[in-house]
This record gives structure tokens, sequence and C-alpha cells, in this order.
């Protein structure tokens, strides 16, 4: 979680380190920290709350310093407090560490040094690791590094600096992303690309248990037992534009904005509506597998597990595939069942999701083949996964995920269709529902363009304390991310239930103040879910309904309304969604919430 920077070059590192860890505030961080080296000397600052707090500590100094490694922290262990922000360092001041992850066994290690004389100074996991770096260094960094780590049990990426070797940094990773940035004779470590864009586009993603050292104008890779490797470097599809706020108020408004864009991205080169053809290139090498897959599992988390349940919708009804839908953080520690024939798909925005890929590996000890969905090139996740599918729709900053979950379920909805055509299911021609996914995006844009009506209904109902959003069918999964798009960014209690479900418990909350959502589109459950709407209003609930185009019926009999394109059944999420994104986005706005940084909330969980 958090974010890590370091730089070794000829620029000024302070500005470089600063400007970097800025690009990753989205990721969510409590406190900030810088250590570089001056003079011969180890210099550390730290401040709790917003980078610009760690700034004004800087602010009027004219260091002359071009290494040094700066950290954003999200709490694990310890209270957002100065002593326990990073860097962490040893005893002597003299070595310096930033880390993402979490030491398992900090609580031995630490008895173990505290014995040896070691003093401590915060109450972090993090700090055993300098300790450990200091017992085992004897004038070569990286040697004591990879010592140190031979004790370790959990995650990490971490940068270490030291003003002993004052011209390196050496990094390590083992379940936390962490990647090279490679310029013109300056090197970057980072745990997101986006950090060192500005910079380079050329980048190496270091595997776990894998090392890195930096010196100006060289670096090397190697394992954790000291043996060479040799990375391709990688060129990095985005740009420095695609991670600017291009006018908007907020990122989160932006990708709102970019789902049209996003959703053509995402078909770009794999549908072909006039032969109703799709090709998925990266799933070249598990065809035979997924022509003979029996049974499928989608592992997620959040949002990714809400298009996940879309997906279970999509291929049973289409493809005729039994399928589930596991939290990835339970499915590993319940001995799951994985039979020959299973398929498991894990889907993550940024492919570094510390649970979805325990559950993979956990699925892959048992058997299973491996498929990914997910948006950065290159992740964890891409790489673990036997075959996969990237979503292709560039940097996703904003905290509450929206334009992912959209292009999530294109391309769950691609991959049914290529599915389909592997196992030859009798169902109607691929032109008409290729043809459907080909009209979304101008669907989106239509909705977009009512964005006024929604703002209205925020301003209505911006201080509730309570929602309930409801849903059958293909919107129960709407239903589920509409309700955590609210309590994500507004803070407002809200919970997402199949609507036939309500009067077996929900139904009790109702009164004149709660605003129930329903997502009622023509569908196949449309007279059921009228028949959910008129038990609300019975008991003075206040309704406002996502209905389809056209449908005068259902307006007389709600609170308010909101129409959205015809579609069909499996593509109506991608178009039912988008107003509750933009309710949610702006009751947050009017609650005076910080969207794109929700408090307690990181982008990429990379921690159990």
């Amino acid at each position: 979680m958090c974010g890590i920077v370091g730089y070794i070059g000829q620029k000024e590192a302070i500005k470089v380190l600063l400007d970097g860890i800025k690009r990753l505030e989205y990721r969510g961080y409590d406190s900030a920290g810088i250590a570089f080296i001056e003079d011969g000397l180890l210099r550390c600052e730290k401040a709790v709350g917003k980078i610009a707090e760690l700034e004004k500590k800087l602010y009027g100094n004219h260091f002359c310093t071009h290494a040094g490694i700066i950290h954003t922290r999200w709490a694990t262990h310890g209270a957002p407090t100065m002593e326990n922000a990073h860097p962490h360092l040893d005893c002597n001041n003299e070595i310096a560490v930033v880390h993402n992850g979490i030491i398992e066994n900090y609580d031995y290690l630490k008895s173990k040094l505290e014995l040896e004389g070691h003093v401590f100074r915060s109450e972090t996991d993090t700090e055993a690791l300098a300790h450990l770096i200091e017992k085992y260094f004897q004038g070569n960094l990286e040697m004591a590094v990879m010592e140190a780590l031979k004790e370790v049990e959990g995650t990490y990426g971490i940068a270490v600096i030291s003003p002993k070797e004052p011209g390196k940094i050496v990094a390590a990773r083992k379940g936390s992303p962490l990647m090279l940035g490679i310029g013109n004779q300056e090197y970057f470590i980072t745990s997101d690309v986006s950090a060192s864009l500005e910079h380079t586009r050329d980048v190496v993603y270091l595997d776990d248990n894998e090392i890195a050292v930096l010196t100006h104008g060289h670096y090397e890779t190697k394992t954790a037992q000291n043996v060479p490797t040799y990375k391709k470097v990688e060129e990095v599809l985005w740009n420095i534009d695609m991670i600017e706020k291009d006018g908007y108020e907020h990122f989160m408004l932006k990708e709102i904005h970019e789902q049209p864009q996003a959703l053509r991205n995402v078909m770009r080169g794999r549908v072909d509506g006039s032969i109703g053809s799709v090709r998925l290139g990266g799933l070249k090498t598990c065809e035979k597998e997924l022509s003979q897959a029996k049974r499928i599992v989608i592992v997620a988390c959040g949002t990714s597990w809400h298009a996940g349940l879309v997906g279970e919708y999509m291929l049973e009804e289409m493809a005729r595939i039994p399928v589930e839908v596991e939290y990835a953080s339970e499915f590993r520690y319940r001995n799951p069942v994985i039979e020959e024939g299973t398929l498991v798909i894990a889907i993550s925005q940024s492919g570094e999701t510390a649970d979805t890929l325990a559950a993979m590996r956990e699925a892959r000890q048992k058997g299973a083949k491996l498929l990914s969905v997910c948006n950065v090139v290159g992740s964890a996740i891409a790489r673990e996964a036997d075959c996969g599918i990237y979503l292709h729709i560039g940097p996703e900053i904003g905290v509450a995920s929206t334009k992912a979950f959209t292009a999530q379920v294109a391309v769950v909805y691609l991959l049914t269709l290529h599915m389909m055509n592997l196992k030859h299911t009798n169902v109607p021609t691929n032109p008409a529902i290729i043809k459907a996914l080909m009209s979304i995006p101008e669907k989106i844009q239509t909705i977009l363009d009512k964005e006024k009506d929604i703002i209205e209904l925020a301003r209505i109902y911006k201080d509730s304390e309570n929602a309930l959003y409801l849903g059958r069918g293909y919107n129960y999964p709407v239903a589920l991310e509409g309700a955590l798009k609210l309590k994500e960014i507004s803070y407002i209690h809200a919970e997402g239930y199949p609507a036939a479900e309500m009067k077996h418990g929900p139904i009790a909350i109702i009164n004149k103040d709660m605003p129930v959502v329903f997502i009622a589109t023509k569908d196949s459950v449309y007279r059921k879910v009228l028949s959910n709407i008129e038990e609300v209003k019975a008991r003075g609930g206040r309704v406002i309904a996502i209905v389809t185009e056209g449908d005068e019926h259902i307006a007389e009999k709600v609170n308010h309304v909101f129409f959205i394109p015809k579609t069909s059944d499996a593509l109506t999420p991608i178009l039912s969604v988008i107003p509750l994104q933009l309710l949610a986005y702006h009751m947050a706005v009017m609650r005076g919430c910080d969207v794109d940084k929700p408090r307690n909330l990181a982008k990429s969980v990379t921690v159990e």
C-alpha cells in the first residue's frame, strides 16, 4: 500500500523525490518521510499528514544531494505518528529503510535484536529490518540486505541507503510491487510507474525474491541468493498527461467521464462487429484449457469482486459454465476444492492486490489453470497467471474505482463470447451481441450528458445518514457497487442487497428519511422489481429509480427517476452503474469530502 520512490542520478534529488511521491498520493497514506545523504551524513525528515507538511520542513534549505528515498505510509503496525513514519533508521543513524508490506515475524525479530542491544524507537514492523541490516553490515550494503532478508517472514518492497556507501540504493521485493525506472544516467526505484513517468517510460519490473542495486550510472539485478538476473526493459504505454486532472476538479470525475473512451480502448483490436469475431491474444496459450473448462472460480476483492459477480451471470447464462465468485481474502483459508477442469480467473485493477495474488497461488498449488484480468501491464498478478487480458484503459488514480469496473465487465463479456465460440454453445448469433457492446460507449456518453440531473438528486440527499441500494439479476452486483461507492467517498452508510432479500431484514430500517435506490431496468426480472418498489413505498421510503428510457409507467410510482438507454441484460450493468458513480461523487463533494483520497483507504491493497 502507500508509496516508495528512490532516486540516484545527476539531478537535485529532493525535488525529484517530492515530485515523484506526489504522484503516489492517490494510493492513500497518513504520514510521509524522506532520507538522503549530504556531506557524508544521513539526513531524515518526517511529517504526519500530507506531503505538504513534509515539504514545509524542507522548504528554504539548500540541500545538495543526488540520491535519496522517500515514502508515504498507510498505518498497519502503530498509529500515524512521527516515530512510526518511514524511513526507519538503525541504532547509529547510518542505515535508512522504507518499506511496503508486512513483516509477519517482527515480534520475534524485535525481541531477538533487543537482547543483542538494539534500541527500537517505533511500534512498526519495518524498524526490525533496519536493525537486521545494521547487524549484518560489514561494508557491503546489498550483502547486508540479503542476509537480513533471510530472516524475514512476510511481504516487502524496500529501498535502503547508507552514508557508508553514499552512491548506492539497494531495493528488494517479495509480494509488494517494486520497479526500476531507467533514465539517462539516472535510476528510480518506485512502487508505481507513475512516480517516474515524468522522467522515463523505460522500466524493469522486479520479481519476488529479487534485489536491485542502483549506483551512479549503473544498475544490476540479482536473486536473493546473489545470482545475477537479466531483465527485459519494458516501455510504459501511459504518458504524463494521463495522470493529470486535465481540468477536472478530481481524478474520480475525470475517470467517470473517461469511460466512453476507456470502453473503446477495451474493444480496440479485439472485436469485429461485421463478422462477430472476438480476438483475445493474451489467451492463445490457454485455449485448450478454456475449451475444456468444466468450472470457473473468480477471485477478487472490492469493486473487482462486483465485476466478477456480473461475470458469473454472463458466463453461466451465455457460455453455460458453472461459476463461483469468491472473496480472494477468504478463498485461500478454507481449503477450497479445485478439481480437474477448474479455471480460476483473478480480477484486479492494479494487478498487485495481495489477497488476490495469494488466492491465485493457492489455486495453482491445487492444480488450477490461472487467467488474469487486470489493468497494469507487468503487474504481479499478470505475471503469475498462465494467460490473461489487460484492460488497456490507462491509469486509474481515484481510490474509488469507476472506469476499471465498467472495463472489467466489458472484458469478462468478451471472455464470455470467446468461451461461447470455443465451446460452440447454442446462443444468439455473435454479430448482434458484439454490436450491442460496440454501441455502449455512445450510450454511456448520453448518460454523462445528463449529469446535471444527478447533481440535483445529490443536493436533495447529501445529508442522508443511510441509503439502501436494491437490484435483481444482473443489476444486483450494481446495487452492491453503488452502495460501495457512496460509503467509500461520502462516508454515508449504504448497503446493497438483492431486491427480493429486502423483506428478510433491511425493510425494518426503511423510513421517510432514507433514500432507497432501485436499479429497475426493463429486463427479465422487471416486474419482480416493481413489486419490491411497491413494498418500499408502502413503508414511506423515498425511491430513486434507475430505469430504461421510455418507461413512464415506473416514473409514476417513485420519487425520482433517471433514464438510461436500452441494451441487453448482460450489458446493462455498464450503463446502470454510471449514474450511481455520479451520485456518489457529487454527494461526497457537497459534503466536503476528499473524493480522490478518502479516509482510511488505499488504492492498491498490497497487504493482507
